[in-house]
């Protein structure tokens, strides 16, 4: 059986809704702060606090200004801001990142709490962060498509968009945090419904425009959306892009057994509408689960080897899930190397571009399969060496396969000065006395 993660969308979705419904539903908001705490920016406290929305209790994430003596914490209004548009004196607006992604407008908010960061600060913060590898390369390849969505609203080539633009800390926060807590829980497979966009108009650095806003049609292209409820943006470009990015297809609840629900809240109360995101999670009853991929191959006996790792960074910013390298003997007695990748179908002809523009390979081989993996998902076990995160693989409910995260295993030997070899076989001995009792 495997794991479905299924989001509903009902009322929309925005970065802190959807950090909020995976909190709701099991991600540990302590293991979600020390993710964003690696970061090293100053963002604020990530909380959660429970909130009613038309009669629904909901989790609302947020980050909470530090107290100062005699005070309490402040909570700083997050991705769903409000003002009043001139032309609509009673209705009520969101403002959001639209024309330039990552851009919040935040009506009251701190302004110290908003600064933009460039791209380069961002690959910074993440390059030094103690999310995973790949949790790294899917943050980053994140923020390139919000900086292509700009660049394709204004016609501009991608190297001329104002990147500072991306980097609203809200953004950061919600895409870090997103990608962290859907690693935590596994999810084999992410199915959404459609979207529910909102109506209405929302201001944008560049004017007022009809929902959905430029960015967020953007991101949204080829998913199926609709328009219902209350005049206002429900999908924000930040909610658009980590949706899209997640979700394999979209359409009903699949069938599933459903183990947990949980629910995120915006800032807003919609009178008769619960101003929430639903996410499922549940096993399916459907055998192995089976997935098609493709495989891409070709041979190269005639390139720099200093290239091969920057080629490597492209392949996987480009969506490949898994890429390797093998030594080959070819024509002539030639030495090379056979590089194959492993990538959902629909990224095919975006990855053999990056073959033909990064190598000096003349032709691409390219096969269709289906694959079957085993069930995942993350958990945190007590070590003596601190907590460390361990990816557990089962099949039909047997547990096959436990292995600790090696990224905890290197942070806890490098906080401790102990060999990482020696963290492993300690996390392997607290797993088995877990097993064992």
């Amino acid at each position: 059986m495997g794991t479905t993660l299924y989001f509903d969308c009902f009322s929309g979705a925005s970065g802190d809704m959807i950090l909020g419904a995976l909190l709701d539903v099991g991600v540990p908001l302590e293991a979600l702060r020390e993710a964003l705490g690696s970061l090293a920016i100053d963002h604020g406290i990530p909380s959660a606090r429970r909130v009613v929305r038309a009669g629904v209790s909901a989790t609302k994430f947020t980050l909470a200004e530090p107290a100062h003596a005699g005070s309490a914490p402040r909570h700083r209004t997050h991705d769903h801001a409000e003002v009043h548009a001139h032309s609509h004196p009673h209705q009520r607006q969101h403002v959001a990142e639209a024309a330039g992604p990552g851009i919040h407008d935040h009506a009251g908010a701190d302004d110290a709490g908003h600064d933009h960061h460039s791209l380069v600060d961002i690959q910074r913060y993440v390059g030094r962060s103690a999310l995973s590898r790949a949790a790294k390369t899917r943050v980053m390849s994140l923020f390139h498509r919000l900086a292509e969505a700009e660049a394709a609203i204004h016609d501009e080539p991608l190297d001329r968009i104002h990147l500072h633009e991306v980097g609203a800390i809200d953004s950061i926060i919600d895409i870090v945090g997103v990608v962290f807590a859907m690693e935590w829980l596994g999810a084999d497979r992410v199915v959404s419904s459609p979207l529910n966009v909102g109506s209405g108009t929302v201001r944008c650095a560049h004017g007022e425009f009809p929902v959905p806003a430029p960015a967020t049609a953007r991101l949204l292209n080829d998913v199926p959306i609709y328009s219902r409820g209350v005049a206002t943006e429900l999908t924000t470009p930040t909610g658009a892009l980590l949706i899209t990015e997640y979700a394999a297809s979209f359409g009903p609840l699949p069938a599933m057994r459903v183990k947990a629900t949980g629910y995120g809240a915006g800032d807003k109360e919609f009178p008769g509408q619960p101003n929430v995101l639903r996410v499922m999670l549940g096993q399916s009853d459907e055998g192995p689960a089976l997935e098609r991929i493709v495989t891409l191959e070709c041979e190269i006996d005639d390139m720099n080897p200093q290239l091969f790792g920057p080629l490597m960074d492209r392949l996987y910013e480009a969506g490949a899930l898994d890429v390797y390298y093998a030594a080959v003997q070819m024509k002539k007695n030639r030495p090379g190397t056979l590089v194959t990748i492993v990538a959902p179908p629909e990224r095919r002809d975006a990855l053999a571009g990056v073959l033909f523009t990064e190598t000096t390979t003349i032709g691409v081989r390219h096969q269709d399969l289906l694959r079957e993996r085993l069930d995942r998902k993350m958990i945190t076990i007590a070590t003596p060496c601190g907590p460390i995160r361990f990816k557990v693989s089962s099949r039909d409910g047997r547990i096959l396969n436990a292995s600790p995260e090696f990224e905890d295993c290197a942070r806890a030997a490098a906080d401790r000065g102990l060999p990482i070899k020696e963290v492993q076989a300690q996390a392997m001995s607290a797993w088995i006395d877990r097993e064992s009792h």
